[in-house]
């Protein structure tokens, strides 16, 4: 089966600072993914013409089940407040999807740390860190009936600020302890590739930088696994017409 994560920057390309649906969806039809996992996306926002990009995803790669989970109620770079799973339909949110061709046995929600102050952060290129703020952040994970019978796969999008996304994706894992395995977690970790199997301590199923998009030198986004699950070829980093990172893409199959 075809794993793939795409941190989407809302269904925006930079080329032409647009979002268009159509162009998203022929991105996913594109990656031809089983499970899909999408960070950055919105549902009923005005600088997305007020789609549900989730379910214009889910249509696209002819997913039968599909979950968006918001991290935040509101407008990223405006006004929010931290989702808590009980928003009203209709009203503005942000946040991660999980989509699959597979039917979905259960669902969960993982909220993660937030960061509640401001804290420094060196950026490169630049001469002293910056006071940044994060937002909330959230995992959605999923028991799926596969070809191969049971397995799970979680999708999630970490903090940018280093330490805070160690922390996160530390409690991620435990919070997956138990589950049913194979466990495919995938998502953007905003960390370098050894790192997050450091910290994880999952197989590496599928290594290609991603960031940024046009000459990518850094893998932020991963497909890590634990069990018997194993790459069955190369993983691919996509370059679509939309978005600052490239889609990563890993065939996977049973160890």
């Amino acid at each position: 089966m075809r794993i793939a994560t795409f941190n989407i920057l809302h269904g925006r390309s930079p080329a032409d600072d647009r979002v268009d649906v159509e162009r998203l969806a022929a991105a996913v039809k594109t990656l031809d993914a089983d499970v899909l996992g999408l960070q950055e996306v919105d549902r009923d926002q005005p600088r997305s013409m007020g789609a549900d990009l989730t379910a214009v995803a889910a249509e696209a790669m002819g997913a039968v089940d599909s979950q968006f989970v918001a991290a935040l109620s509101g407008t990223p770079g405006g006004t929010w407040m931290a989702a808590t799973g009980d928003e009203q339909p209709g009203s503005a949110s942000y946040g991660i999807a999980l989509l699959s061709r597979y039917p979905v046995v259960s669902w969960r929600v993982v909220r993660l740390p937030a960061l509640r102050s401001r804290v420094p952060v060196w950026f490169r290129g630049t001469p002293r860190p910056k006071m940044v703020g994060d937002e909330p952040r959230v995992a959605v994970a999923a028991v799926l009936d596969g070809p191969q019978g049971q397995f799970t796969v979680a999708n999630t999008h970490l903090s940018f600020i280093p330490g805070w996304n160690t922390l996160q994706l530390s409690k991620l894992v435990r919070s997956l302890t138990g589950t049913r395995e194979p466990l495919v977690l995938m998502g953007d970790l905003n960390m370098e590739h050894g790192h997050a199997v450091r910290v994880s301590g999952l197989q590496p199923l599928g290594r290609a930088p991603t960031f940024p998009v046009d000459t990518p030198t850094r893998q932020l986004d991963h497909v890590l696994g634990r069990g018997p699950i194993t790459a069955t070829g190369p993983a691919e980093a996509v370059r679509l017409p939309l978005s600052d990172h490239r889609a990563l893409v890993v065939p996977v199959g049973p160890a």
